[in-house]
């Protein structure tokens, strides 16, 4: 397979210039990206976030009037704070065969991949548009995406299928695990420590509430299902944080944990959420509150990204099968927007170049031939785009 062309690695190379981590503004690269795209005379379309510091891009390439196939990246990336790298993580660096760069592989390559499309698009009419759709703040949730999506054009214009180019090392995922993200807060009744019995002490109570995590946890091992193809093939929670007492001889007022459920598809990630609540209700408070009627325990959902739920009949498996030649699908237990866009209409399969064992690592880096890959792919896409609709499309 011949090398990536010199305008994706120029491309990429400028992306990773940007410092997109979730904490800070990701609008620098959306506004070079806008320009970049309007020199091809394409408009962007930008929707924000609360703060206004924070962007999602929509560019359409080709007809305006029929709705296309989404090639959708997220632009931020996760931090470098703490990791060993052996190069500066926000400048491409090559040696191996590899580029390396906090998000090479997760998402820049993607992006930069179809960006580089634009050029080839625009020289030849394309009968089915392509849709750009960049976002912001999915490294810390997803967050972008719900704002896009309602931005999206309606009508016969609204995009019919999406391609989520995560990194997959180009296998098609149709399926993906959910991802909730829980945050616990307990409020008890400080005492000297000699005296448990007259305090509530906030963290035994988280204790006995992660107790309970861990219950649903092991029940869920139970009901594993090696046959969805997913590692591991069940339901699984975690407790990530916790935070709480002030020093060793008083009864702690309070304790905060955070914690997350990754259900399969078909699992409700919400009423497994509900067993621990309605556990709290039940048996839990009713003991606190005889002691000190005042005692709290609140959970609020931070995060709640929904699965990919396998279709078989999905045109953008159809797609992705033509595009590949492949006829098998992998699934992935990573959170990412592809469900997010199922559940707004859009069918949607997970396929991009580079590895996600090598994402949220230092040294994180794309194989060039993996961008090859990605490439040919692309520009398979954009051939099949050209042809009429009807003939051979696939929609």
């Amino acid at each position: 397979m011949p090398p990536p062309t010199p305008l994706a690695v120029e491309i990429l190379e400028r992306l990773v210039a940007f410092d997109t981590v979730s904490s800070r503004s990701n609008l620098a690269l959306i506004r070079w990206v806008a320009e970049y795209l309007s020199g091809y005379g394409i408009d962007s379309r930008l929707s924000h976030d609360e703060s206004g510091a924070k962007a999602n891009l929509f560019a359409t390439i080709g007809p305006r009037d029929r709705g296309g196939v989404v090639l959708s990246g997220h632009t931020d990336v996760v931090p470098v704070t703490g990791q060993a790298w052996d190069s500066d993580p926000f400048r491409l660096t090559a040696r191996d065969g590899r580029l390396y760069g906090r998000g090479t592989a997760d998402m820049k390559g993607f992006i930069a991949l179809a960006l580089a499309l634009v050029p080839k698009a625009m020289a030849a009419p394309l009968a089915t548009p392509l849709h750009l759709a960049f976002s912001y703040d999915e490294e810390i949730g997803c967050l972008g995406a719900p704002v896009l999506l309602r931005d999206l054009p309606r009508g016969a214009a609204r995009p019919v299928l999406a391609i989520i180019g995560e990194p997959t090392s180009m296998q098609i995922a149709d399926a993906q695990k959910g991802c909730h993200f829980h945050r616990t807060r307990v409020t008890g009744l400080e005492g000297h420590a000699s005296a448990p019995e007259r305090g509530v002490n906030a963290i035994t109570t988280a204790a006995e509430i992660i107790a309970a995590i861990g219950r649903l946890g092991a029940e869920a091992r139970g009901r594993a299902r090696p046959q969805t193809g997913f590692d591991p093939p069940y339901t699984t929670f975690n407790v990530g944080t916790i935070r709480g007492g002030t020093a060793i001889n008083i009864i702690p007022r309070a304790c905060e944990f955070e914690w997350d459920l990754r259900p399969l598809p078909g699992e409700d990630g919400a009423a497994l959420k509900g067993q621990i609540d309605r556990f709290v209700e039940a048996e839990l408070l009713p003991r606190l509150r005889a002691v000190y009627p005042d005692a709290a325990v609140q959970t609020e959902t931070i995060v709640a990204v929904p699965p990919l739920v396998p279709d078989p009949h999905s045109p953008a498996l159809s797609l992705s099968r033509r595009l590949t030649g492949a006829n098998g699908t992998t699934t992935v237990s990573f959170a990412s927007e592809a469900g997010l866009y199922q559940q707004a209409g859009i069918p949607a399969v997970l396929c991009g170049p580079g590895s996600i064992a090598v994402a949220h690592q230092p040294n994180e880096f794309i194989a060039l031939d993996q961008l090859a890959a990605g490439e040919a792919f692309l520009d398979r896409l954009l051939g099949w785009a050209r042809r009429p609709p009807g003939i051979g499309s696939g929609l």
